[in-house]
């Protein structure tokens, strides 16, 4: 009889973990479908390995893209133009880039502000002097800074070159409201930017193809940059600290041989006394 009893729990435990795994199988499907956002494919960036680093051609493609489209709107407070020195410009190349730029500086002897060339010390300019601005010339909403957008956003890389190359015809049955334009990819699937990004709409100076996904490789790969200025540095900095590392070892495992090594092989004896 208790064998018996055993037997039925044991059944109608695996049934109702069987029943539970199903339900929450069941909820899992309906959370993913119930989404009203495509989730973008991983693609193979090449700077994301770990012995791999930036390609400063295509960070120089990357800030050329983001200097001619997206500067209109957005900008990148954390970028210096001092800290793009070898990466996509040579120094006399942004000095003669930064003295182009008036930026606001002060106040002097009289108290008063005055207008000067930027520098290399200088953050890269904004295109609106205060958030005010920018939300009056964008319908009340705020282009956001794209310092660190990369990693403000789940799967950043993949996300925002998905968004910039996922414009698309909404599909039959979705309303847009005017002045929105449909992008699987951002949530809810409308959003006020329109695309910007159009074939040839930049003209590279090494001569590379301006295609929508060239643009949006570059500019992504220059954004993430921007989040991860030092990353080729760390990744530098890992291999040396590793290298010390296996060297230590190796030189505690000899010296432990050395030292241990008579202890280890010596041969004790004792004597009975006479």
């Amino acid at each position: 009889m208790a064998s018996n009893a055993r037997f039925l729990f044991s059944k109608s435990g695996r049934a109702l973990a069987a029943a539970a795994a199903t339900t929450a199988t069941s909820a899992v499907a309906v959370t993913a479908l119930s989404d009203d956002v495509v989730h973008p494919p991983a693609f193979p960036w090449s700077h994301t390995g770990f012995a791999s680093a930036y390609d400063c051609g295509a960070l120089r493609r990357g800030f050329q893209v983001y200097r001619q489209v997206c500067a209109t709107c957005h900008s990148v407070k954390q970028i210096h133009y001092r800290e793009l020195i070898g990466v996509t410009h040579t120094k006399d190349e942004l000095v003669e880039m930064a003295s182009e730029v008036e930026v606001v500086d002060g106040p002097n002897d009289s108290g008063e502000m005055f207008e000067r060339p930027a520098k290399l010390t200088d953050p890269l300019p904004s295109p609106y002097s205060n958030d005010e601005e920018g939300r009056m010339a964008n319908g009340g909403a705020l282009p956001p800074d794209l310092s660190l957008m990369v990693k403000a956003r789940h799967n950043g890389q993949d996300y925002l070159f998905s968004l910039l190359t996922g414009y698309c015809d909404a599909p039959a049955g979705k309303e847009m409201m005017p002045g929105l334009y449909y992008n699987p990819y951002f949530p809810g699937g409308a959003i006020a930017m329109p695309p910007p990004l159009n074939d040839g709409g930049v003209e590279y100076e090494d001569g590379t193809v301006a295609t929508i996904t060239q643009q949006a490789k570059d500019v992504v790969e220059f954004l993430n940059w921007c989040a991860e200025p030092e990353a080729d540095a760390r990744k530098k900095e890992g291999v040396t600290a590793m290298m010390v590392i296996t060297f230590c070892i190796l030189m505690t495992g000899y010296y432990k041989r050395l030292k241990w090594g008579p202890y280890k092989t010596r041969s004790i004896s004792y004597l009975k006394a006479a």
